[in-house]
């Protein structure tokens, strides 16, 4: 998977994983990463959620990172938002509008100061298995110790669909972060009228975990 993969989504409007509405977890479980309005909270993978609007009503800085720019445009765009934007050379830029600020571009090139908090909803389900470890060590990188991460999973049998988004179980988030405190905080199983069910799954979760870095 690489990033015209992404790019193709973007553009052939074949955005399935978007959500309208800012997510349920979010507002059920953002008070567990104890946020406070000073702390920066980072949105990796973030194409145009809402999400980012619902972050940025309860902080100074909410940081996205995305890689396509029809994503990136549609955010703002959509919430009639004219931003700021900054080249930064190698196919990066920045997009700055009053507490939000997104930079546009490949995750593994983003510089981006280290933050107090990550929301995690789409990313890491985002990338297969070969790629998980890279960009775990790359998010750890850009958060201060003692930052927590809010993460949001997905729990099904891998072989009865084809991901993105893909199943990430209990076994390699604890691998994946290694030395860091975990702490489960739900899971919420998909009964039979969910629609990915309806396509066949035998089962399908969505799991939250708070992440506290070493």
């Amino acid at each position: 998977m690489d990033a015209e993969f992404w790019h193709s989504r973007w553009a052939e409007n074949r955005i399935g994983f978007h959500l309208d509405d800012t997510n349920p977890m979010l507002e059920k479980y953002w008070s567990e990463v104890k946020p406070t309005r000073e702390d920066a909270v980072l949105v990796p993978m973030c194409g145009k959620s809402v999400d980012l609007t619902w972050l940025a009503t309860k902080h100074n800085k909410v940081v996205g990172i995305e890689l396509s720019e029809i994503a990136v445009r549609a955010y703002f765009a959509e919430h009639f938002y004219t931003p700021l934007v900054i080249p930064m050379g190698n196919g990066q830029s920045i997009y700055e509008f009053d507490e939000i600020t997104i930079h546009c571009g490949d995750f593994f090139m983003a510089k981006v100061e280290p933050v107090d908090i990550v929301y995690d909803r789409a990313a890491l389900i985002a990338m297969p298995q070969e790629m998980r470890q890279s960009y775990t060590q790359k998010l750890l990188s850009m958060v201060k110790p003692g930052g927590r991460i809010l993460l949001i999973t997905l729990d099904y049998p891998q072989h009865e669909m084809d991901g993105p988004p893909f199943s990430v179980v209990k076994e390699e988030i604890e691998a994946l972060f290694a030395g860091c405190d975990i702490r489960h905080l739900a899971r919420d199983e998909a009964d039979e009228s969910h629609p990915r069910r309806k396509r066949g799954l035998t089962r399908f979760a969505e799991e939250a975990w708070v992440i506290t870095v070493a």
